[in-house]
């Protein structure tokens, strides 16, 4: 257990165990995946998710991040292992899981609207419901106002949070989230991790977010997963005991920012010791 200034900040454990009480939501156990040519992306992996709880991957380029979600949404099976959701075996993609890309993948000759409901269209839900579904996702992210506009007249940023409202309103068990904010400018990324709090607080899905980002993985989540550089594993685990509604310049989530950033900066020069590569180039690839 760590302290700072008399608050718990965090609790950091070196193996994959539950956070939840109770049965997890969500539980993957013993995961490991190999691309086709052959290279291991990901060693077996566990990790579980609680009804109701905020999970972040972080780790360097290559680790594995990305493929754990391809995983967890069923675009992807894996090698080993098994992922469950409510006590059922994930198969394939499902209404179940929504996923929100870091473009946000919007169709240019739908209005936001029509965008938004196009997960309802498909799924066979009638016109007045996806109509009234949608208006109300749309005003969760707080876009009433550009609901009949198309996504070349939209922000970056608010392109962003119309694919955030497209996924919720499939009123998701679990909402998966790949770098949705790192083609932002710092700006606009501050003012959306505080955006995805508040629509967090409000509608309390499962989520499991990845970034690079060490700062933003420590200011979302109830639990962050570290993963060491690939093939990927979970290397520590940190309970963010930092009650909500958060700031970023809180000096508990600097601290667990500075502790992953350690231990990667480590990572990186135990692995530059042994192919004999600079400590600096090593260093390098490490984000902050």
């Amino acid at each position: 257990m760590q302290m700072f200034g008399g608050f718990r900040a965090f609790h950091a454990a070196p193996d994959a165990v539950p956070s939840g009480t109770g049965a997890p939501a969500l539980s993957v156990r013993g995961v490991s995946k190999r691309y086709n040519t052959g290279a291991l992306a990901l060693t077996e992996t566990s990790i579980d998710v609680a009804e109701g709880e905020f999970v972040s991957l972080v780790g360097p380029s290559g680790c594995g991040k990305s493929t754990m979600l391809g995983l967890i949404a069923g675009l992807l099976a894996p090698d080993t292992g098994s992922i469950e959701l409510d006590g059922a075996p994930v198969t394939g993609p499902g209404g179940s899981r929504a996923m929100v890309f870091q473009d946000a993948a919007l169709m240019p000759w739908l209005t936001v609207r029509h965008n938004v409901e196009y997960g309802l269209r498909a799924q066979g839900v009638p016109r007045a419901e996806r109509r009234e579904r949608a208006l109300e996702a749309i005003a969760m992210v707080r876009l009433e106002h550009v609901t009949d506009r198309h996504p070349h007249e939209l922000s970056g940023g608010m392109r962003q949070r119309v694919a955030i409202a497209r996924a919720l309103v499939l009123r998701p068990r679990v909402l998966l989230m790949d770098e949705p904010f790192s083609a932002l400018d710092a700006q606009t990324r501050t003012v959306l991790h505080e955006e995805l709090q508040r629509i967090y607080l409000e509608t309390r899905p499962a989520v499991v977010f990845v970034t690079h980002n060490l700062m933003e993985a420590a200011f979302l989540a109830d639990t962050v997963y570290l993963m060491s550089s690939g093939p990927g594993r979970i290397v520590r685990r940190y309970s963010v005991d930092v009650a909500r509604p958060r700031e970023e310049r809180d000096p508990r989530l600097t601290e667990i920012r500075n502790d992953m950033l350690e231990r990667m900066r480590q990572e990186a020069h135990d692995q530059a010791a042994a192919t004999g590569r600079p400590p600096l180039a090593a260093t390098a690839a490490v984000a902050e």
